[in-house]
């Protein structure tokens, strides 16, 4: 299996005209995940944390609904790629109906592939009204997950995605040059050590599509914070879900563009 990243010498032009230099580049790399020997997924992805992608993705794509039903993960590198072979319980296996999707493309993408209208628009569960945070919180949140984005400062060119408590201390960091793949990752770490989502709240550095919501509501997370603008139906997701949706996280400022009761204070600006 291939690093995460790897240093290549490139030709920079400047005010100084052109020199040699050197740049970090993140590694991508075809990965398959197969459920019981048969394929499910096959996606571009930074090539660390795969048994977490794996889990992950699992877990949010509801091919499982907690990770015991598992029963054991297979990893295997070759030079053409990661194979990673989930194999489920007999309970679980005899109720899985494999999905072949084919999901190969520049980045991993949650619906690359979908073969019907019915399986982009799934009908979500709604999440519990149980959180509630300082405003300080998020921005502690975004603070610390840059602080943490080894590979981000390297190579200036993945997304990454963090869990938080309500206080906005980040138990994981995760990243990948797919947005969806962080996630996945994130997802996968928490179910292995036992965190339940519904206890904090998601960190994001892109902008905030359909498909992240769609994952955060299997996931049962109740707020998320990102980056950058979401899109119109990514609102309209959060707002059927139950997530507030918080978004243009700059410093100690941010928007809030759905359910702001579980902030603290947000509800007075209405």
């Amino acid at each position: 299996m291939t690093g995460a990243s790897e240093r290549r010498s490139v030709i920079r032009f400047g005010k100084a005209g052109f020199t040699r230099a050197e740049r970090d580049l993140p590694a991508e790399t075809a990965v398959a995940i197969s459920v019981n020997g048969s394929t499910h997924a096959v996606m571009m992805a930074t090539p660390d944390h795969v048994e977490d992608l794996g889990i992950g993705l699992a877990l949010n794509e509801r091919i499982v609904a907690q990770a015991s039903e598992i029963e054991r993960i297979e990893i295997e590198a070759s030079e053409i790629g990661i194979d990673c072979r989930l194999w489920l319980s007999p309970a679980r296996g005899a109720g899985y109906v494999a999905r072949r999707r084919q999901m190969t493309g520049p980045v991993g993408c949650g619906l690359c592939g979908v073969e019907s209208l019915e399986l982009a628009a799934p009908e979500l569960p709604v999440v519990a009204s149980t959180l509630r945070l300082p405003p300080a919180a998020i921005a502690d949140a975004m603070r610390a997950m840059t602080e943490r984005q080894s590979l981000g400062r390297q190579t200036r060119a993945v997304h990454a995605a963090a869990f938080a408590r309500r206080d906005g201390e980040v138990v994981v960091v995760r990243e990948d040059v797919g947005r969806h793949n962080a996630l996945d990752k994130v997802t996968g770490h928490l179910a292995r050590g036992g965190i339940a989502p519904a206890g904090g709240f998601l960190v994001l550095t892109s902008r905030v599509s359909v498909e992240l919501i769609q994952k955060a509501a299997v996931m049962g997370c109740e707020l998320i914070a990102a980056v950058s603008v979401p899109t119109l139906l990514a609102v309209r997701e959060a707002e059927r879900a139950g997530i507030t949706l918080v978004a243009v996280v700059r410093g100690e400022e941010f928007e809030v563009f759905t359910n702001p009761e579980r902030i603290v204070g947000a509800l007075g600006a209405l």
